[in-house]
């Protein structure tokens, strides 16, 4: 995208498609899906809430975030999510527009509508701790991030709460 042309932008709605998987040329993910925004306001003449039109977005998600998209998202899902929108002009032989494309940044579920349950990615083997250094003992391997929080338990209870490596 140009960054001349882009503006930050936050949305709230639905994902209208599951999302698509695709790679770059280098074999990073990309995950797309549509974003569906309707607006609504309270009219107080009609004593009822009054949708305006719906605004759709192509979302693309990047890396480990597009990953972490194809993941946890699903047509239909509620979500909030933070970008850089970039308009372009498109045209064919019979028609022409606006097409609004968002790169984003981050993206949750909107919780006003449901829960959703976290689960923190494992650090890649690069980033992996060798060992848990306690003090005065010899340090034990340890095969990489624990996965469950007994084995984080395990590891802790004979380490003071403050030499904890998280």
């Amino acid at each position: 995208m140009n960054a001349a042309n882009e503006t930050a932008i936050t949305l709230i709605g639905n994902v209208a498609n599951d999302p698509e998987h695709r790679t770059t040329g280098t074999g990073a993910t990309i995950a797309s899906f549509r974003l569906a925004c309707t607006s609504r306001y309270y009219d107080r003449a009609q004593s009822a809430w009054v949708d305006k039109e719906t605004s759709f977005y192509t979302v693309s998600a990047f890396r480990g975030l597009g990953d972490h998209v194809l993941r946890s998202l699903h047509r239909g899902d509620r979500v909030v999510l933070a970008g850089r929108l970039q308009l372009r002009k498109w045209e064919t032989g019979t028609s022409s527009g606006t097409a609004a494309d968002v790169e984003a940044d981050a993206i949750g579920h909107d919780l006003r509508w449901g829960t959703s349950t976290f689960e923190k990615s494992a650090k890649p083997a690069a980033q992996a701790p060798t060992s848990w250094a306690v003090p005065g003992e010899q340090a034990e391997p340890v095969p990489g991030p624990p996965t469950e929080a007994s084995a984080v338990v395990s590891h802790v209870d004979s380490v003071d709460a403050v030499d904890a490596p998280f």
